[in-house]
């Protein structure tokens, strides 16, 4: 059970406007949502600061930085509703997704693209910072509002993780889970 008990329909009017806007039509309003908003102002902070909104990522590198960044902080909850919802749109194989959680950057399922993307995850995941050659190789496939906007989504799906952990929220319903770690073949 959540630790702040999630508010239940019908909703405050501000509340009800930010979660028909972003919640999929015949999908019930996600519980991190739910919970934040027993606090109209941390919902309301954090929708405003969201980055819920199409920027200059594509949807597949946008969602391969959620999910990095997700997986690598432990946030099963956030991570299986990104997978769930968005995987497939994406063409993520399971490949991909193993890789997301368990791979390293350089798996050979990415493109250069896509591995300076997960670099920029485990580095700001590892360091807090950014290395010269995790900078560089992002650089080389993605323009100024591009980088800012990957820097930006690591640190705001920090932040949602730290509060789906904190709070302990058990999976939604249909809520991928992180793939086993394949053990090592035995010879």
């Amino acid at each position: 059970m959540p630790r702040i008990e999630p508010v239940r329909a019908p909703y405050a009017p501000a509340i009800a406007d930010a979660l028909q806007q972003i919640m999929p039509p015949g999908l019930e309003p996600l519980l991190l949502f739910r919970s934040m908003a027993a606090s109209p102002r941390i919902f309301a902070k954090m929708f405003a600061g969201g980055l819920l909104d199409r920027g200059p990522l594509s949807l597949r590198h946008r969602e391969l930085v959620i999910d990095r960044t997700t997986a690598r902080l432990g946030c099963e909850y956030e991570w299986g509703v990104h997978i769930a919802l968005f995987a497939e749109r994406v063409g993520f194989t399971e490949q991909e997704i193993a890789a997301i959680v368990h791979g390293p950057a350089t798996a050979a399922c990415w493109t250069a693209a896509e591995s300076a993307l997960i670099g920029l995850v485990d580095e700001l995941v590892d360091r807090r910072t950014i290395g010269d050659s995790a900078w560089d190789a992002l650089r080389a496939h993605f323009d100024d509002a591009q980088s800012l906007e990957a820097i930006a989504l690591v640190g705001y799906y920090h932040t949602i993780s730290f509060l789906c952990r904190g709070l302990d929220l058990p999976l939604e319903s249909y809520g991928a889970r992180f793939p086993p770690k394949e053990l090592p073949h035995s010879s």
